[in-house]
């Protein structure tokens, strides 16, 4: 197994969920893996982000830095080739909805994953479990993992950690209930954490023992126009509802700690806590921000290459500016970003 360097600043990773744009985590992840200046604490992860700490983590125990990042590409590029050859084709805008998927999205208006899919086939079920050594993960991996799913039945968050984690509980974390029957573990339904935590910060903050939370965000934290269309209505509250979890979470975090601060009472552990702890942010609004929120199902490899390319860059220009940061003080605001006055 490969140890962890105990000199190496060290980092914790919230990883958002949003399909094919998980892409863009991947080049994030792939930078700072190559650039090899941190150590990861503690990886949470929700749907998509959840699928990329897993590659990460299983890579890692086989290879180091090195075969975290070979593992990440094998998963990507198999999603890219499991999918059906008409989104696998070339075709001219890389991000374009093949007509095939375009019409099956359709159907799932009108019929359930049960009536459209009635064997229940997935074929990411099949990837994750070629791929990734859960065994090895649940025993041996010198990362704190978390994975988020929703209790399908209360809208409870269930926290897979290290010991809990196996095929099904990766797929209840991306488990769209409108595309999959939900994942049945120990008697109890799940489906995709975004709708409880995308991704859950409090683990990191409560468990792990490094102060640096990296949040790497998919969502724009601010949308530029209000949507007047039907269907531009229909995808915006989906994508605040999947948001909503996040934001309310990092708005308690500003608010318990202004608390702290304000009363003076700095002395418990909690308080301490709350005072050290530093977030640092890489987003992809730059490289996301404009694109269709269906390009979330657009699994071509020319797609998810892209969005890979635009992850490192922006890495790049994180390390760039903020890694020196990292251990020392935050490099954003949250309080502005979160609690505004």
């Amino acid at each position: 197994m490969f140890k962890h360097r105990e000199s190496a600043p060290r980092l914790s990773l919230a990883l958002q969920g949003g399909g094919a744009h998980g892409a863009f985590t991947w080049g994030v992840l792939d930078a700072l893996l190559e650039d090899g200046r941190f150590e990861f604490d503690g990886i949470s992860g929700t749907s998509a982000g959840a699928m990329n700490a897993l590659a990460l983590a299983n890579g890692w125990l086989k290879g180091g830095a090195e075969g975290a990042r070979e593992c990440l590409a094998a998963f990507w590029n198999g999603v890219a080739l499991m999918s059906h050859s008409e989104l696998a084709s070339p075709v001219m805008d890389a991000s374009a909805v093949a007509p095939g998927t375009a019409w099956m999205m359709q159907l799932t208006r009108w019929f359930s994953p049960y009536q459209l899919n009635p064997l229940d086939l997935n074929p990411l079920r099949d990837l994750v479990v070629e791929l990734f050594d859960f065994e090895r993960l649940r025993t041996e991996s010198t990362f704190q993992l978390f994975v988020a799913a929703t209790h399908a039945n209360s809208g409870h968050l269930k926290l897979f950690r290290n010991a809990d984690l196996s095929a099904d509980a990766l797929l209840a974390s991306a488990c769209l209930p409108t595309v999959h029957h939900a994942i049945m573990i120990d008697g109890e339904p799940y489906w995709d954490g975004g709708y409880a935590a995308n991704p859950a910060v409090f683990p990191l903050f409560r468990y792990c023992d490094s102060r640096d939370i990296l949040l790497v965000l998919l969502a724009p934290l601010e949308h530029e126009r209000t949507p007047r269309g039907a269907e531009e209505i229909q995808q915006r509250t989906l994508e605040l509802g999947f948001n909503n979890a996040f934001l309310r979470e990092m708005r308690l975090f500003v608010a318990m700690r202004d608390m702290a601060e304000e009363s003076g009472w700095l002395s418990g552990t909690l308080e301490q806590r709350l005072r050290g702890a530093r977030f640092h942010m890489i987003e992809g609004e730059e490289a996301l921000g404009s694109l269709a929120a269906t390009t979330k199902i657009v699994a071509n490899q020319a797609f998810l290459h892209r969005l890979r390319d635009a992850g490192r860059a922006n890495a790049k220009r994180w390390l760039a500016a903020h890694a020196l940061a990292v251990g020392h003080r935050p490099s954003v605001d949250i309080q502005k970003l979160f609690l505004p006055n």
